[in-house]
This record gives C-alpha cells, structure tokens and sequence, in this order.
C-alpha cells in the first residue's frame, strides 16, 4: 500500500489519540478493568475508532495470526495499517487499510481466546541476569558480558509483544519484581505454520517483511526498518545463508556508522539488547541480514544500518519458518 494513500478514518484517529486518552479515567485501562475493556471490546459505531481497548484487541488479533504491527501500544500508525491491510487481502476483503465492521467481523471470528490474560511472575523471571545499565555506545557496550534485559518489564514486555509504557499502564502499581504477583498481559500465542517459508518480500517502499510458502501461501507480514538514505538495502534476490540465534556483533569501522568513532573492530556480546537483537539471518551478501531489535517501538519508523530489523519476536518467527537458501527478494 502506498504510504500516500493513508486511510482516512485512521489519520484522524492517530491526531486524535492524545486527546482521548487524556479523556480516558486512569482507572479504566489498569488492571481488571483494562482486561475486561479488551476482551469484551466490540465495533458498532464510529466512536469505537477511537477506543484503545479497540486497537489493542486489534492488534493482539492480528499478532496471533501473524500479521504483525509491531510492538502492541493501543494506537494507530502505518505499522497498524499495513498489517490490517495485508490481513484484508488475504481475506478476500476491500484493502482500504480501515478497521472497519467486516474487517473486525473476521479479525474476531479468526480466534476463540481472549486478546488479554492474567499472568503470574514467577522466581525463575526474577532470576535474570539482567543488565540495568545498558550503554548508549558501541564503545561501551564492548565492556559488557552480555546484553540481557534491563529488568523483568522489558523481559515481560517482549515476551507478550507489548509496549513497556502499556505494559505498566495496565499494571499502574506493580514494579514486576515481585514473585506471585498477577498482571494483565496480552495473549499473543502463535501457531507457526508447519510449511518452511521458501521466499521472503522485503518492501522497502512500504516498510514490510512478507513470508510465503512454496504454494505461495502468505504466512506472516511484518513491519521492518530497511535501510536509510544513507546506508541503503540491498536490491535484486539474495538467500538466507545461515540463522544465528544470540549473536555476537562484529562492527568494522568501514562501516562508518555515524555517533560511532571506533577505529578497530568492536565485538559485542548476545544478549536481547544486542545492537542486531536476538537473532541474525545472514543474507549472501558481505554484512548485510534480517535482524532482531532493541528498540521496538521504532521499528518501520526510522532507517536502519542497511539491514532488515524487526522486532526481536518477529525476528525469532521469521527465524523458526526460514532455513538456508531462502530467497529474498528486495522490492524498490
């Protein structure tokens, strides 16, 4: 979808989220409250465009089969509607990129389970090890053995695909360090196809990662940052040449990152808050692959060093449904 054709109805509700969640009583998105919202979230009238119960249960929806928007924050953007529109071709419905009723009618029959679930902190999600302090250099990332986690939110955050600000949102008084305690999280369980995916579309003009099957079955849809004015993606087809989970990072100074002045190699331990995330897919050209993240929140919204960077739990999808020799078409 051409990035100029933003679908109306979503552009005045993306201006208009601010002024309704100051609207919103605090109380209304935390906890048992913020569950029940979502669950029980419908689509009848033009006001329901505005609710964040609305989006988020959308979102989780089209997460769970697989077409992702990204991180799970309760608000529009074009993540939000490329992932609504490729769901719409794939349904055989009008690609307007609107969450409208007939959209909503198969986003909501596609799966029986609630978008929202209580969750209990285990001892084990305490235990770590985390890393609190994560340098904002490469230079100094060098010093750490690894770059876990900053705590048990970003840990939890990622694993339930969701927004750390929405994260605590939804549970305003718990600090997640505390074993026993129930919060609300969203339930985004997928079921990967049992198919390996044999070509992947990296559209660049659209910010996309598509993944088909040998039948040319659409399998998952993800946003991505690819590349920049800078440092642009690779064009043509390339493969996936090999799959690394917790990589170390190499950085070479012909890089030329810019805020990076190293003049020699940089190695920078695995680890979540690795600059290339939890997992590399090595494309067949030199330094260039489809990555992990972690920033999620900005994937599909700023460039990239030339790669492909998804979320970390996107990455780890793609990952588990690619193999050696993949193709990867770059689309311009």
């Amino acid at each position: 979808m051409n990035r100029s054709h933003f679908p109306t109805r979503l552009r005045y509700l993306a201006a208009g989220f601010a002024f309704f969640g100051a609207m919103l009583p605090a109380a209304a998105f935390a906890g048992s409250a913020a569950l029940a919202s979502v669950n029980d979230a419908t689509l009848s009238s033009a006001v329901d465009y505005q609710s964040r119960a609305v989006i988020v249960k959308a979102q989780v929806l089209l997460d769970r089969a697989g077409f992702s928007s990204g991180v799970i924050d309760g608000h529009s953007g074009e993540n939000f509607v490329n992932a609504l529109t490729a769901f719409q071709r794939q349904n055989g419905l009008p690609e307007s990129g609107d969450l409208d009723a007939a959209t909503w009618a198969k986003l909501t029959a596609s799966s029986p389970l609630p978008a929202m679930t209580e969750y209990t902190i285990s001892a084990s999600d305490l235990r770590g090890p985390f890393a609190p302090e994560i340098p904002d250099t490469m230079e100094k990332m060098t010093e750490l053995k690894r770059l876990d986690y900053r705590g048990p939110r970003q840990m939890l955050a990622e694993r339930f695909h969701i927004d750390e600000s929405l994260l605590q949102d939804l549970n305003p008084r718990q600090t997640f360090n505390k074993a026993g305690a129930a919060i609300v999280v969203t339930d985004v369980a997928r079921v990967l196809p049992r198919e390996k995916v044999v070509r992947i579309e990296v559209d660049k003009a659209n910010r996309v990662v598509r993944a088909f099957e040998a039948d040319g079955t659409l399998v998952g849809v993800y946003p991505a940052s690819i590349g920049s004015a800078s440092k642009p993606a690779p064009s043509g087809t390339l493969k996936i040449t090999r799959i690394i989970h917790n990589p170390v990072y190499y950085y070479d100074p012909r890089f030329n990152f810019p805020g990076v002045e190293a003049k020699s190699r940089l190695k920078i331990a695995p680890g979540p808050n690795n600059p290339v995330g939890a997992v590399w897919m090595n494309l067949n050209a030199p330094s260039f692959g489809i990555h992990g993240t972690a920033e999620p929140g900005k994937v599909g919204k700023i460039g990239s060093h030339g790669c492909v960077r998804m979320t970390n739990w996107d990455a780890w999808a793609l990952a588990a449904m690619v193999r050696p020799g993949t193709t990867v078409q770059f689309i311009e």
